[in-house]
């Protein structure tokens, strides 16, 4: 991406090696599977109660051509715990949405377009109240795009991958499912209170770089 300008021109992203070498995160809050109608109540009062909220969703992976499937689970997380909806199991509740509708209730999340386009496939739904970071990490020169990289420039840890292409309409979650689903959440959380507390400064970081025609999100 050329320049007019005689100033150098500084973004900061990181290299698929470098995000490789760097020492993994570690999930340490509580999770909640709700996976039957009386887990519900509980969980929409915590979320209610807390100032802000991550988001996020996983979808069992296809590995044939045309074959396609529906969201499995939305995950909803607060600073201290996230709650897990099964919604192959019990759809989206009303309460449920009710709190991705409210427009005063802060939610964070990534690529929500994708998140939010596979949502209207099977549910009336109409989003209000999110920041989406793909964007918003922008005006701080971050130049990535994936959750994976963003949160590694800011903390230094790498986020694992290893469960998003699993089976997540099993008939139970294992552990890692849990934990990894968890993170994607509460991770988004974690980045936007960073950015806006000022935590994160471009200039200071390690992988702040002059921008260069073939930087990319590989």
């Amino acid at each position: 991406m050329p320049t007019t300008s005689d100033t150098p021109q500084y973004i900061v992203t990181i290299s698929k090696a470098d995000l490789a070498l760097l020492p993994p995160a570690e999930y340490h809050g509580r999770i909640h599977v709700i996976d039957s109608i009386d887990k519900i109540d509980d969980a929409v009062a915590a979320l209610k109660a807390s100032d802000i909220i991550g988001f996020d969703t996983e979808t069992r992976p296809s590995f044939k051509k045309g074959q396609t499937y529906q969201v499995a689970l939305l995950q909803l997380s607060t600073r201290e715990e996230c709650f897990l909806f099964r919604l192959n199991m019990i759809g989206l509740p009303q309460s449920v949405k009710d709190i991705l509708e409210d427009e005063s209730k802060l939610k964070i999340g990534v690529s929500l377009h994708d998140d939010f386009h596979n949502l209207h496939r099977i549910y009336t739904l109409a989003p209000q109240g999110f920041v989406d970071l793909q964007p918003f990490v922008k005006q701080f020169k971050i130049a990535d795009n994936s959750l994976s990289r963003i949160y590694a420039i800011i903390f230094g840890r790498r986020i694992s991958k290893g469960q998003r292409l699993t089976n997540w309409e099993a008939k139970q979650l294992t552990h890692s499912q849990q934990t990894y689903a968890a993170f994607d959440a509460l991770s988004c959380i974690e980045i936007y209170e960073a950015l806006t507390s000022g935590a994160f400064v471009p200039e200071e970081s390690a992988y702040y770089q002059p921008l260069t025609p073939d930087i990319s999100n590989c």
